[in-house]
């Protein structure tokens, strides 16, 4: 099965061909996805599309970017909204110092509330970094001596040294299009030589980072077949291999979504 494990399908960008989207994602072989929560004032719309539909799932979470909207989240409101069917994760949530859209101190206290109800659900986290890597670091592992958590490295283009200590915390790391750009060298690197391979998923990140041949054109879940098979070059696996072994990959970390037969 191929599985994309972040979409944002209550973009503005599908407002038009939401139901489209969906059906040339099946059609090309995606059999579950994972649509994420940017924001919690968002989450009515994320959680809504993952209950029409029984192969999409939801998150409820804050990006950095958006953590100004509600500086005082409390762990406690996340985990209210968790209960809620089809909730199988915690974000996308973290820090982003290349924009810096909200105040880095209040980025880290949000997140920091995220990993709480991380922690406190069991569900995993969806970690965004961006240009933080010893601040975001620094966190998890002060946050994972306070109590384990799962958490997921989503679209992962941070340097080696943040990926080895995630990985030192039992992450997961999600490849996306990135893969495939011609100046990505060093993400592949990445990919090859430090994520383990019985944790790496496979995300689209739609309707950003449409993949090579794709580049330029909104991304679509539809698109997840070209990320899979340069996962496969890069880790020198079959195309079948890197399929089983991300769908196993995926299935470990998101665990409350029931495995089909």
């Amino acid at each position: 099965m191929l599985i994309d494990s972040h979409v944002n399908l209550h973009a503005p960008q599908f407002a038009d061909d939401q139901a489209e989207v969906i059906d040339r994602a099946r059609a090309a072989g995606v059999g579950l996805m994972v649509t994420i929560c940017d924001k919690v004032s968002s989450f009515e719309a994320v959680h809504a599309i993952a209950m029409a539909h029984d192969d999409i799932w939801a998150t409820v979470g804050t990006h950095p970017h958006e953590a100004k909207e509600n500086p005082s989240l409390e762990a406690d409101d996340l985990i209210s909204l968790a209960q809620r069917p089809k909730v199988i994760g915690i974000g996308e949530c973290g820090l982003d110092f290349h924009y810096d859209l909200s105040p880095r101190d209040i980025q880290a206290a949000v997140f920091r509330q995220h990993v709480i109800a991380a922690r406190e659900t069991g569900l995993p986290l969806v970690v965004h970094t961006r240009e933080a890597d010893q601040a975001m670091g620094d966190i998890l592992e002060e946050e994972h001596a306070a109590g384990p958590f799962k958490l997921l490295m989503h679209c992962y283009t941070s340097g080696p040294e943040l990926a080895r200590r995630a990985a030192a915390l039992g992450a997961w790391f999600s490849v996306s299009g990135i893969a495939t750009f011609k100046a990505a060298q060093d993400v592949r690197d990445t990919i090859a030589d430090i994520m383990p391979a019985d944790r790496i998923i496979l995300e689209t990140d739609c309707p950003y980072l449409a993949p090579v041949p794709m580049r330029g054109r909104r991304n679509e879940p539809a698109y997840l077949p070209h990320i899979l098979e340069k996962l496969a070059e890069v880790r020198g696996w079959t195309r079948d291999e890197a399929e089983q072994r991300t769908e196993d990959a995926f299935f470990a970390l998101f665990d409350r979504i029931p495995r089909p037969e």
